[in-house]
C-alpha cells in the first residue's frame, strides 16, 4: 500500500537532480498544453478563453441587439446566484471547491475548442456571421493542434519524468521519443479516444470525475511504451486505478496548500517548484501501481 509521504520524498529527490531542466519541460507543457492550467497566464488559461459568454460579454459585438442583451442579462443573474451561493461557504469548503474545480478544468481545458463552437453559434445567433465562420475556423485549428501536438506533448513530459527517476541532468531531448515515427500516431490516437471516452462521461456529471482517475495512468502507459496496444493502456489504467481513485484524488489535494501559496507569488513558486513537484509525485504513483500490478500479475 503506497503512502503519500513516501512518493512525495522520492519525487522532491528527482527534482533536486534534475531541477533546471524539470523547470523548462514544466513551462513547455504550460506553454503549449493545458498542462498545469494555471501557472502563467495565457491564452490556454484566460478566463475568456474558457467562458461560453464570451462573445455576449464583448460590448462591441452587442451593440444595440436586443436579444443579445436580454441574453447577458441572464448570464449575468445565473453569475450573480453562484457567488451568493459560494458567499455561504467557509474558507475550508470553498478550498475543496477551488481544487475540484482546478482538476476538472485540468481536464477540459484543452477542449477549449467546445467553447470556440459555442461562441460561433452566439455570433451566428446575433448575425455576425463573419465573426462566427472566424471562430470555427480557429476552433477546426485548435482541434488539430491539440490532437497532434498538445497531447503527444503531455505524454513527451511524462516520458521526461520517467526518464529523470534514473537519471542526473536528464536532457529535455528524451522527449522526442514519443514523435518518432510509429510513437506519434498511436499516441495521438490513444489520447485523443481517452479524451473522447471521458468526454462523454462528463454528460452523466459523476462519471466523467470517477472516469478521468480511472484514465490516469494512460499517459504514463503510453510514455513507458509508446507502441502500446490502445486497448491494453485502458485496461493497464482501471487495472492499476482500482481501488486508488480516492487516494490519488486525496494525493492531488495535498497540494491544496502549495496552490495557495503559489497564488501569492503571481504563479511564480508553481512555475519554479510546484509543478516539477507535483508532476515528479503522480510519476512515482505511476511507477509504484505498476509493480504493484506485476506483482499481482505473477502471482496469479
Amino acid at each position: 500500500m503506497w503512502k503519500r509521504k513516501e512518493l512525495k520524498e522520492k519525487a522532491k529527490q528527482v527534482v533536486k537532480i534534475n531541477y533546471w531542466t524539470a523547470i523548462i519541460v514544466c513551462f513547455l507543457l504550460a506553454l503549449f498544453t493545458s498542462e498545469f492550467g494555471t501557472s502563467i497566464i495565457l491564452i490556454w488559461q484566460g478566463e475568456d478563453s474558457i467562458d461560453p459568454n464570451y462573445v455576449l460579454k464583448q460590448e462591441n459585438i452587442i451593440g444595440d441587439n436586443k436579444q443579445a442583451e436580454e441574453r447577458l442579462n441572464e448570464v449575468e443573474e445565473q453569475e450573480q446566484k453562484i457567488e451568493e451561493k459560494k458567499s455561504e461557504f467557509n474558507n475550508f469548503q470553498l478550498g475543496i471547491i477551488e481544487t475540484i474545480k482546478a482538476n476538472v478544468n485540468n481536464l477540459i481545458k484543452s477542449e477549449k475548442y467546445v467553447f470556440r463552437f459555442w461562441d460561433a453559434i452566439e455570433s451566428f445567433g446575433i448575425k455576425e456571421t463573419g465573426l462566427g465562420i472566424a471562430l470555427i475556423i480557429l476552433a477546426i485549428v485548435a482541434i488539430i493542434y491539440i490532437i497532434l501536438i498538445a497531447e503527444a506533448l503531455r505524454v513527451a513530459g511524462r516520458k521526461y519524468f520517467l526518464e529523470a527517476r534514473n537519471t542526473e541532468n536528464t536532457k529535455i531531448g528524451v522527449m522526442g521519443e514519443i514523435f518518432k515515427k510509429g510513437n506519434w500516431k498511436n499516441v495521438a490516437i490513444t489520447m485523443l479516444l481517452k479524451n473522447i471516452y471521458n468526454l462523454l462521461w462528463y454528460f452523466t456529471i459523476v462519471g466523467g470525475f470517477i472516469k478521468s482517475y480511472e484514465y490516469r495512468m494512460i499517459p504514463y502507459i503510453l510514455a513507458d511504451n509508446p507502441k502500446v496496444n490502445r486497448k491494453e493502456a485502458f485496461e493497464l489504467s482501471k487495472k492499476m486505478m482500482k481501488g486508488n481513485k480516492w487516494k490519488t484524488f486525496v494525493l492531488d489535494l495535498s497540494f491544496l496548500l502549495w496552490n495557495i501559496l503559489s497564488f501569492f507569488t503571481f504563479g511564480i513558486l508553481n512555475i519554479l517548484y510546484v509543478n516539477p513537484y507535483r508532476a515528479a509525485t503522480v510519476t512515482e504513483l505511476y511507477i509504484t501501481l505498476k509493480e504493484t500490478a506485476s506483482e499481482d500479475k505473477s502471482e496469479k
